[in-house]
């Protein structure tokens, strides 16, 4: 049965949405509030617009829409909350901000118990339930489900970025991401959760954190039956139904449903390895690998094999250990009747029959099935040499060398 793809729309929301908003546009379908904002807008569509941007092509109809557009290029924010201090590029931008010292908040959400300053917000947030994004960049196609998300995103492609950062060569077009872009190198976590303790770089991020304390998830996938408390992750819950996987790796083809995914594969390209450990030389590609690491140092072994006593620094790997003792090979080959007890094998194993080679040489052509011959293959640009004889201290770049040298000091004949 073929999934359907378009996402469930509430009919109660689509009841809140109209009773808000009366009053459509029949050209763009935009709606207002009031037939006065209506009448305003219409004269977007009939009238000339004689006031253009002399940055960009878009033109207004009056001299104020001009004005106001103008600052999305200068990144000029003159109305100042004097009880915060942040700042926005409308007067109308900073009296909806207000609201929110004021804690009035009489717009409820029918869905789920949030509360908003004004209609506008309480729209915006509506949108969340029905995943709708109808806000979309010229310049990239990325979507927002905010007029205002946009024209922050905007400010990517046109403002000048005049903020330097100090530890590398990203600029900024506002001293507010400057900042918070200052805290991947910091390691500042100002934001801190009142329930665990835990620290994060944005307010945002902490929001979403303290909803897995709440246990909120109003977010409902129309597929399946699991809810989540953010829009972003339903996007990508829903690439378990679609099998749309829209990020591809630009060495080997290879395509994922997440970025994060995609940035953690192009490790095995190019050999990229950012988490060092602070008690030896070692570095890993990924931090959950660091961090296991870290227990070999600590001596910590807390999964003990009740078959033979062997104690392990994860869990995972006394479930591998155990199919030692049990003979398990839960992963089958679908091209020939091989099995095995880890899927890294399998994955290995599947290359034969496939040919797939990801592991390339950054120094030549060559390229590989296995990262440990990728290994292997680099000491002979590196020259390195590993493996050294305890008789004639004779070095070798591969084991099965040196197996093949001893042979010569024990008399062993090789066949």
């Amino acid at each position: 049965m073929a999934l359907n793809r378009e996402m469930y729309v509430n009919p109660e929301i689509i009841h809140t949405m109209n009773r808000l908003y009366p009053y459509p546009c029949g050209q763009c379908g935009q709606a207002f509030t009031h037939i006065n904002q209506l009448m305003a807008h219409m004269v977007t569509h009939t009238c000339d617009k004689p006031f253009k941007c002399g940055r960009c092509d878009m033109a207004f109809a009056h001299n104020e829409q001009l004005i106001s557009h103008l600052m999305t290029h200068t990144c000029e924010k003159p109305y100042i909350c004097n009880q915060c201090g942040e700042a926005f590029s409308q007067s109308e931008q900073l009296m909806i901000h207000l609201k929110k010292h004021t804690c009035e908040k009489p717009y409820q959400c029918s869905q789920c118990d949030k509360a908003f300053v004004n209609n506008e917000q309480l729209m915006v947030h509506l949108k969340t339930h029905t995943s709708e994004k109808p806000y979309q960049c010229s310049d990239c196609d990325k979507e927002f489900s905010q007029n205002k998300q946009l024209l922050t995103h905007l400010k990517n492609h046109t403002c000048e970025k005049n903020y330097q950062c100090s530890h590398c060569d990203k600029t900024f077009s506002q001293n507010s991401l400057l900042i918070k872009h200052l805290r991947t190198h910091t390691g500042e976590k100002p934001y801190k959760c009142s329930q665990c303790g835990k620290g994060f770089s944005e307010n945002s991020n902490l929001t979403s954190h303290m909803k897995t304390h709440t246990g909120v998830k109003s977010i409902k996938c129309s597929q399946c039956d699991k809810t989540f408390s953010r829009n972003s992750h339903l996007k990508i819950h829903l690439r378990t139904h679609t099998g749309e996987k829209p990020y591809q790796c630009s060495h080997c083809g290879k395509t994922f449903s997440q970025d994060n995914i995609l940035v953690k594969h192009l490790r095995t390209h190019t050999g990229e390895k950012p988490y060092q450990c602070s008690q030896c030389d070692k570095a890993y590609s990924q931090k959950p690998h660091l961090e296991l690491h870290l227990m070999t140092h600590s001596g910590v072994k807390p999964y003990q094999c009740t078959q033979c006593e062997k104690c392990f620094t994860e869990k995972s790997k006394l479930i591998l250990h155990e199919r030692i003792h049990t003979k398990e090979t839960p992963y089958q080959c679908s091209l020939c009747e091989k099995a095995f007890y880890m899927s890294s094998n399998l994955s290995r194993h599947m290359r034969t029959h496939t040919g797939e080679k990801p592991y390339s040489c950054n120094h030549c052509d060559k390229a590989f099935s296995q990262n440990s011959d990728l290994k292997s293959h680099m000491r002979i640009h590196t020259g390195e040499k590993p493996y050294q004889c305890s008789q004639c201290y004779q070095a070798f770049s591969q084991n099965k060398h040196l197996k093949i040298h001893l042979r010569k000091h024990t008399g062993e004949k090789s066949y």
